[in-house]
């Protein structure tokens, strides 16, 4: 039987290190993008004068507008609806609302709605 010698015992070490923290650092990564999206939000929302008296459900709130949105049978519209009535704004405050969520959680759908804002 052949023993690893103290280098080779070494660099196993080291990448089992290695790849540990490399585990760690995918792991945290996503909270850590997703609490700069909601923060990002919810600065975006107090700046358009949108007041949330809940910043966890305003971002869960703010997370459901892109999947609303790529629904068939979809618009701007409806969504901003949607969001009205489940947030308690206004419709305007709400369509702006719904504004601030896609350039926020899904920015690559702002030029549709901008070309044609009555189809999602």
């Amino acid at each position: 039987m052949m023993y690893p010698t103290r280098a080779q015992s070494t660099l196993l070490r080291s990448l089992g290190v290695t790849a540990g923290l490399t585990a760690l650092a995918a792991i945290l990564a996503a909270p850590i993008r997703a609490d700069m999206l909601g923060n990002a939000f919810l600065t975006a929302l107090s700046n358009a004068g949108i007041s949330y008296p809940q910043p966890a459900s305003a971002t869960a709130l703010g997370q459901s507008v892109c999947p609303k949105l790529i629904a068939p049978d979809a618009s701007f519209y409806s969504v901003a609806s949607e969001m009205a009535d489940r947030s308690g704004l206004s419709f305007d405050a709400a369509g702006v609302f719904t504004v601030v969520a896609v350039a926020t959680y899904c920015p690559a759908m702002m030029a549709p709605l901008l070309q044609n804002p009555l189809s999602g």
